[in-house]
């Protein structure tokens, strides 16, 4: 469905009316959005200022990082990471302060910051600068996690980075740029690459104001990663693919090379048949409430492709009521499809060996199970539980090598937003810091990064695709 108001802000003349006559309405900005696939030279022309440390672990993985994806690296003066560039081959260039060209991304690095009285350089080295973030910009922000903590200035400067943040992210949100926060575990930084690719990128436009943490908790290899045709060779499942959020997964999936099994309801099945032919994988009819459905998709799959690297449970119902007037039946209903059934199914896949070592199983939570939703108790139980159950599988699945994630997405521009009421449909779109609602591509973006090897270094996480909402927890 079009977003009138996003349409409208686009012309000149409109903005000029609006501005003029001081009316208050938001004017969202156009994002930039990715084309296609992950490339490696993404950060080419662009430039990034970059403030670390002396003798950061972290320092090191960045500078490769930006080097490797072609960004012009500028530090400001005081900077002392000339010795540790020269060693890795990397160029770097001194950041003017007082007179800033555009800059497309700012990356400070806190990892290594020891007390709160070292927290003036987030104002010394932002304050001048931030101005000069261009549209659809990139913050991102490295700190330890509190519980790295070996003091309370310490446990103190990992929050003050996450309110910084987010703050940032609420006052650049005008020009469609986004902030986020890596918490980097200690000896994790060899698992840095796949997340700041993502986050500095264009894949990563609604998806802002987030925390996620990077640690080592998953066993397997993180250098060398392939990070363009991340996903050949490798074979996905993606329920609810028939439309909307499923059927921008299977396409971007697709995209890196994964063979998608897309899997839908039988009244479907058209739909789900034509989106299996446009990306080359298989369809499954499949009611994934029957008593069966967990055999019928292991026998599938390793029938045909021998087991499984990737899960999305995307599939999932709304059944709207209060409380009050709810019937067991949409109560039920809602449970069943949403949570249970990723239970049963995910269970059953792996007692029967079907998740291949080094998997992703990725689930679709929702804002609505973290800061719940009037008339959606059914809904948003469900989606609290997802969370839970992910957070707690994390830990049993990281020997085999496993990754579990969920997404919990904001207002997304699907069918079920297309039925909210008018009011409360433009009230939703607004309420975030790029005052518009997504797009199911958004939500597959994040999925994809999810569902990638270089995505290791992130279990257990929820991360949220909702534009930086205001309002909820």
């Amino acid at each position: 469905m079009s977003d009138l108001l996003l349409e409208l802000s686009q012309n000149p003349q409109f903005r000029k009316l609006v501005k003029t006559t001081g009316l208050p309405l938001p004017m969202p900005p156009q994002l930039a959005r990715g084309d296609g696939g992950y490339v490696d030279n993404f950060l080419d022309g662009k430039t990034v200022a970059l403030w670390s440390k002396k003798g950061s672990a972290t320092a090191t993985r960045l500078l490769r990082v930006l080097s490797n994806a072609g960004a012009t690296i500028q530090v400001p003066e005081g900077v002392e990471l000339s010795e540790m560039a020269e060693t890795l081959g990397v160029e770097l260039g001194t950041l003017s302060t007082e007179d800033v060209g555009a800059i497309d991304a700012i990356v400070f690095d806190g990892t290594e910051l020891e007390s709160t009285q070292e927290l003036d350089a987030l104002h010394t080295f932002f304050g001048p600068i931030i101005r000069a973030l261009g549209m659809s910009g990139r913050v991102l922000i490295l700190g330890r996690p509190s519980s790295d903590a070996e003091n309370a200035s310490q446990a103190a400067v990992s929050g003050a980075l996450e309110g910084f943040m987010r703050s940032v992210a609420k006052e650049i949100g005008k020009k469609g740029s986004t902030a986020q926060l890596l918490r980097v575990s200690k000896n994790a930084e060899d698992r840095l690459e796949g997340p700041l690719r993502f986050f500095l990128s264009a894949h990563s436009a609604y998806i802002d104001g987030q925390p996620l943490r990077v640690c080592t908790r998953v066993e397997g290899e993180a250098i060398g990663l392939p990070f363009t045709s991340a996903l050949e060779g490798k074979v996905a499942l993606v329920t609810g693919a028939a439309r909307g959020i499923g059927k921008a997964t299977a396409k971007r999936l697709a995209a890196e090379g994964a063979h998608v099994i897309a899997l839908d309801l039988p009244f479907d099945t058209d739909a789900l048949t034509a989106v299996a032919k446009e990306v080359g994988g298989d369809s499954l009819p499949l009611d994934l409430t029957s008593e069966d459905a967990a055999q019928r998709i292991e026998s599938f799959v390793k029938a045909r492709h021998g087991g499984l690297d990737i899960i999305v449970h995307n599939a999932g119902v709304t059944r709207d009521k209060t409380l009050a007037r709810m019937s067991p039946e949409k109560w039920q209903l809602t449970l069943d499809v949403n949570l249970r059934a990723v239970e049963k199914v995910t269970a059953h896949l792996l007692e029967a060996d079907a998740i291949r070592a080094n998997g992703r199983i990725v689930c679709l939570a929702s804002v609505a199970g973290i800061a719940g939703n009037m008339g959606q108790t059914n809904y948003a139980a469900s989606k609290s539980g997802l969370i839970s159950y992910v957070r707690y599988m994390a830990t049993p699945l990281a020997s085999k090598g496993i990754c579990i994630n969920a997404i919990a997405p904001g207002f997304i521009e699907t069918r079920m937003t297309a039925a909210i009421p008018v009011a409360v449909r433009e009230v939703g779109r607004r309420l975030n810091n790029l005052s518009q609602g997504g797009r199911p591509i958004d939500v597959a973006e994040a999925i994809t990064f999810l569902s990638s090897p270089g995505a290791i270094g992130v279990s257990g996480q929820v991360l949220r695709v909702c534009g930086g909402m205001m309002l909820g927890a």
